[in-house]
């Protein structure tokens, strides 16, 4: 629990423009796909989410809030390839299939700031990036 508490402590410290940033990764992955419940897509997206804020808790258990929480969304990678891989089937004019697209392009962003903060990690930058949590 005391985990918990400091991944979202630090969540909560972070600068503006990166709590921006997560507000819209949380409302593409976490709030929109309550909107399409009935679609196995969205349960997915609402699956992988949970899992990456399991696993973000456990990282911040075992090393801090450093660049290593980029590993919370290792799921992402085979979420979006499998997305990508029913894109023929969605419409890219309905809600659903815009929403879709807009959660791959969003995740990939993310992936790539992820594995960048990765890399800084296990090159030596380990300091928490929130002090005094």
């Amino acid at each position: 629990m005391k985990a918990f508490i400091k991944f979202n402590k630090g969540l909560m410290r972070m600068p503006m423009q990166w709590q921006i940033w997560l507000m819209l990764l949380v409302g593409t992955n976490m709030a929109v796909p309550f909107f399409f419940l009935d679609r196995l897509e969205a349960r997915i997206a609402l699956g992988v989410i949970m899992l990456s804020m399991m696993l973000m808790t456990a990282v911040t258990h075992f090393s801090g809030f450093t660049r290593l929480l980029g590993l919370g969304h290792i799921g992402w990678f085979p979420m979006i390839y499998f997305f990508w891989t029913r894109l023929g089937q969605m419409p890219a004019d309905d809600f659903f299939g815009i929403w879709l697209r807009t959660l791959m392009v969003i995740n990939a962003l993310s992936l790539v700031i992820d594995i960048t903060d990765i890399v800084r990690y296990i090159t030596g930058d380990r300091l928490e990036t929130i002090e005094g949590l």
